[in-house]
């Protein structure tokens, strides 16, 4: 069996994959998964560098401060530019080195937080559930860094202070620029280091959801319908639900339209219309904005609209009798956009430590808006995402009712 560790830069290999580098001691094939490598036939190792193409061999008798001194001479300097060139030539890269063999593919998790590696892991696997190698592969993703969220994992391999000391010594001697980067993708910190090197497997759905999972906005969040679990969440169910009755509160459905700034596939929208409101729903999100009219879109009390907020306070010609924005102010839009907004109310929701450091400070300063009302939502809790293969705390959220100041006598 042939062992090949896919990852975006040489660092990588040696802080997530430690483990899989080191070649097992005479005799003892018990640190490899399956006990599949005979104990006279260690594997070699071969390392794929998905920054600039580079493919390095590691012969099973190569020990393993030469296979770090190889790794250490392909350590650069920290770069933006640093992709995943995709995955057709990944799959083309890893036919090669497997040569018709089957391996094991090690490589970065879709879910890596730093969205140049959860890129990579993304590409392999798409590469590799598209024409897998002839041989075929096993492929087991480095949990990686992943700081909000927590694995379940199929592998763990705690490592001795031996190989901790190895993967300092290696960041010390060939990577100690990373340690003060500006880069956040490049930044070597200590969350980043792990002790225990953990892997898990998954299939397509999984891996796809993962990576839209970690996405924001963009087209990759909308790589699979619902990412962020609205339908099966309690806890979106919770908030939803909640936030529906606290528009209620405030606003009959015979007041006149509400407009939903950033309805994403229409959780929220279907809520409102199922309850006799009209709702005038905005998605700038070309997918998303598909799935909104295809569902809630297609009642008759719900019209669809393209613009975000920015287009919205830029040319405010979308009037209704409030405007709600629901869980969207979280990517550094100037609340002050809410001014130029043709309602005099607004429906704000928020985690609290986003309307304490947001919301708040422009509130209290601002001389067109006053608050009404402020509404717990619902809590935070803890629950699984992506059918249980990991979890993480939400974070509660939080309804501030704003209604416009008269102008001045």
């Amino acid at each position: 069996m042939t062992d090949i560790v896919v990852v975006l830069r040489a660092e990588d290999a040696v802080l997530d994959f430690l483990s899989v580098l080191t070649p097992p001691p005479p005799g003892d094939d018990s640190a490899r998964p399956g006990g599949d490598a005979a104990p006279d036939d260690p594997p070699e190792v071969h390392v794929l560098l998905a920054d600039r193409g580079e493919h390095l061999l590691m012969p099973p008798a190569m020990p393993l401060a030469e296979r770090l001194a190889l790794l250490a001479g392909q350590v650069r300097e920290a770069d933006e530019s640093a992709a995943s060139p995709g995955p057709g030539a990944l799959g083309d890269a890893l036919a090669r080195a497997a040569a018709g063999r089957p391996v094991r593919v090690w490589t970065h998790s879709p879910a890596d937080n730093r969205r140049s590696r959860g890129r990579i892991g993304h590409d392999l696997a798409t590469a590799l559930d598209t024409a897998p190698p002839a041989g075929g592969a096993t492929v087991w993703h480095a949990v990686g860094y992943s700081p909000y969220l927590q694995f379940v994992s199929e592998l763990d391999r705690p490592l001795g202070r031996g190989p901790v000391a190895a993967k300092l010594d290696f960041v010390n001697r060939h990577a100690r620029h990373l340690l003060e980067s500006d880069s956040p993708q490049h930044l070597v910190e200590t969350g980043r280091v792990p002790t225990t090197e953990r892997y898990f497997t998954a299939g397509p759905g999984e891996r796809l959801r993962l990576f839209a999972l970690l996405a924001s906005l963009d087209d990759e969040a909308a790589a699979v319908p619902d990412p962020w679990e609205f339908a099966s969440s309690p806890y979106e169910t919770e908030r939803l639900d909640a936030t529906t009755a606290w528009i209620a509160r405030f606003r009959d459905p015979g007041a006149g339209p509400l407009v939903e700034v950033g309805a994403c596939e229409g959780a929220l929208t279907g809520r409102l219309a199922g309850k006799g409101y009209t709702v005038e729903a905005t998605e700038p999100n070309p997918v998303f904005r598909t799935r909104l009219a295809e569902g809630p879109g297609s009642v008759d009390t719900v019209r669809v609209h393209p613009q975000g907020l920015e287009e919205l306070a830029r040319a405010p010609r979308l009037t209704g009798s409030a405007y709600l924005l629901i869980e969207m102010l979280y990517y550094g839009q100037d609340p002050e956009l809410l001014t130029a907004l043709p309602a005099d109310l607004v429906f704000v929701a928020l985690e609290p430590e986003a309307l304490d450091t947001s919301l708040r400070p422009w509130l209290a300063a601002s001389p067109h808006w006053e608050q009404i009302d402020e509404t717990v939502l619902v809590r935070p809790a803890l629950e699984t995402v992506c059918g249980g293969r990991a979890h993480l705390r939400k974070r509660g959220s939080t309804g501030v009712l704003l209604r416009r100041r008269p102008p001045a006598a």
